[in-house]
């Protein structure tokens, strides 16, 4: 089991990866549909901070100056992916919100 979290783990920074490198190219659209569908497996495998930080950048996507607050969630997954309580994924959500205020 340890493995497949692992590789879960090991794809979702790969797939976060790309977001970032091409995030000006892609329209909010793309990076919503690619951030939902990185919540929808973060959500299968448990990963609680990986999920809402992941359902928070979709929504976000698709609200009108969506660049600099998606940015600032692709800058705090690493921190999702390896967090393994719901109060790491309170903390990783609330170090998101403080840095868009």
């Amino acid at each position: 089991m340890r493995d497949s979290l692992d590789d879960l783990r090991h794809d979702l920074q790969r797939r976060l990866h790309d977001i970032r490198s091409r995030a000006e190219a892609l329209s909010p659209l793309d990076i919503h549909v690619r951030m939902d569908a990185i919540r929808g497996e973060a959500d299968r495998a448990g990963l609680h901070a990986m999920e809402g930080l992941a359902r928070m950048s979709a929504q976000l996507a698709l609200l009108p100056g969506c660049r600099v607050a998606t940015r600032a969630c692709l800058d705090h997954a690493s921190d999702a992916i390896g967090a393994a309580s719901p109060a790491e994924r309170q903390a990783v959500l609330a170090a998101v919100a403080l840095r868009l205020n």
